[in-house]
């Protein structure tokens, strides 16, 4: 008869991947999919960034549903062959490609006097598109290019088609944000923009992070605003995922990125659950485990696509929803006097209008 000696080493190895079993199987239960089966047919959907990653995977999903779908891109040749795989894969022909260069207000006023021209209704925007760079960079308005694309385009975009969503209510509005804002602490307005200091530093890039900051501290403000109207707003988190967004960066930071987000995607969420042993469970805990486990586009879309068509939700607003689920948000993103002056400076850094104030 055979007798076998467990090292220690050995053992410690069986426990280490067995621990590592346990939290993928917990995160892949806990992954939040969208179960509606709502069609929307006679439904008019905007996407911005739909050429590619979790916002091409909506736009197949929404497709699927009937919805007329428009892809609002920067890329119309990029757009123009997304626009050949979501009509291949949805079997709906109703997909239209627009552009718009979220980086551009003159852009951003352009494409949505079109939409008020040429479309009936708009039921669904999807403020989808996002980037991150390295670098200070100004747009031609003179904003700081990942602000403006992330967050002060949309929020142009989405004041020049209130009035459109609010004559087809009940429409929806979803802003793609990020669990990211979270390492936030606090938010210096008078450096929104940049105009003081820039931090491009990689392992803790305060410009993204304000971008998806603001992104939920305007949701929150924009909801009873317009909590008569017909028209919800919320803020989504798609999680870790395996998309384009560091495009604009340069590809060595691509690359350590890439490598840098597998290793996260196989220790950091075990790593945050022995954490969570020992210290009082916080939202943030909670949130980056989830954040740390990489996703495919399809499955970071779910959350989109579930604050877009589900019906049990129809009435919720304001709220910020990740793996299908409302979650609670920071202290500093609950602030309704620090939401309201984000909005006022947003309105000012964009130059709106008197009679682009629709809400």
């Amino acid at each position: 008869m055979r007798t076998f000696v467990l090292s220690l080493p050995f053992l410690i190895g069986l426990l280490v991947v067995a621990t590592l079993g346990v939290v993928k199987t917990y995160l892949l239960m806990m992954r939040g999919e969208c179960r509606s089966t709502n069609n929307l047919t006679g439904k008019t959907v905007i996407i911005t960034g739909a050429n590619t990653g979790i916002g091409k995977e909506t736009a197949i999903d929404l497709a699927k549903r009937g919805a007329r779908v428009i892809l609002a891109c920067r890329d119309t040749k990029k757009a123009l062959a997304a626009k050949d795989d979501i009509v291949r894969e949805s079997g709906n022909d109703n997909v239209i490609v627009r552009h718009l260069d979220l980086a551009s207000l003159w852009s951003v006023r352009q494409f949505a006097s079109e939409i008020l021209k040429n479309e009936p209704r708009l039921d669904i925007l999807i403020n989808n598109a996002g980037c991150v760079t390295m670098e200070k960079k100004l747009t031609p308005d003179g904003l700081e290019y990942q602000m403006q694309a992330n967050h002060f385009g949309h929020f142009l975009l989405t004041n020049l088609l209130l009035e459109l969503l609010k004559k087809s209510a009940p429409s929806r509005i979803i802003n793609v944000s990020s669990c990211l804002y979270t390492w936030k602490r606090t938010l210096d307005l008078n450096n929104l923009n940049s105009e003081l200091s820039y931090n491009n530093s990689s392992l803790y890039h305060g410009v993204y992070y304000n971008s998806k900051l603001v992104q939920v501290l305007c949701t929150r403000h924009l909801a009873p605003l317009i909590s008569q109207s017909g028209v919800t707003v919320n803020s989504v988190c798609p999680g870790l995922v395996n998309t384009e967004i560091f495009r604009s960066t340069s590809s060595w930071f691509q690359m350590a990125a890439s490598f840098v987000l597998f290793i996260f995607s196989k220790v950091y969420s075990a790593w945050f659950l022995i954490l969570q042993s020992y210290f009082r469970i916080k939202y943030y805990f909670r949130i980056t485990f989830f954040l740390f486990e990489i996703q495919t586009a399809k499955e970071g879309a779910q959350t989109s696509i579930h604050v877009a068509v589900a019906s049990e939700i129809s009435d919720v607003t304001g709220q910020f929803f990740c793996d299908c689920r409302i979650i609670k948000t920071s202290k500093l993103a609950d602030n309704p006097n620090l939401a309201k002056k984000v909005w006022e400076i947003s309105e000012t850094c964009v130059d709106l209008q008197p009679e682009e104030r629709n809400y």
